[in-house]
């Protein structure tokens, strides 16, 4: 199989719905037209350092996604970049597509000047944890979340 990956397009819309509603039902989050309107609008928007990148076969078909940003990392007086979302298609994963969409991602990162790029995950995803212990170098980092009340 032949992979190519690319920057989300406008055409791209409908392909994106499908892998992101395959990503939130991943994670078990709800997912409606407001949010895919308003990252898609993310996307889109050239003032916005919010980046989406798609996977395709040789036929066209949508394999996998990845959204990232860029952030400000105070500490070393530099921005950096976030990965925020990265969903592969269950029926190729193994197939070297999430290889395919690291490789875009790390050019992504060279041409906006980042030094690293970043990513959390959930404990008990292992397979994607393997992927990632074989392309990056795991942090000592524990994440928290505080709601806002």
């Amino acid at each position: 199989m032949t992979v190519k990956v690319s920057g989300i397009g406008t055409s791209d819309r409908s392909d994106w719905e499908l892998l992101y509603h395959g990503y939130a039902e991943f994670y078990r989050v709800p997912m409606n037209d407001e949010i895919l309107d308003t990252v898609w609008g993310w996307i889109h928007d050239g003032s916005n350092p919010f980046f989406g990148l798609i996977a395709k076969d040789e036929n066209g078909r949508a394999l996998g996604l990845m959204h990232c940003r860029q952030m400000p990392s105070p500490l070393r007086g530099a921005l950096v970049g976030f990965l925020d979302d990265l969903f592969v298609s269950p029926d190729v994963r193994g197939q070297g597509v999430v290889e395919k969409l690291y490789a875009a991602l790390n050019e992504l990162g060279k041409a906006q000047g980042w030094p690293f790029i970043r990513w959390i995950t959930a404990e008990n995803n292992y397979r994607g944890r393997a992927v990632y212990d074989k392309l990056s170098d795991r942090t000592h980092w524990v994440t928290y979340q505080m709601p806002v009340k």
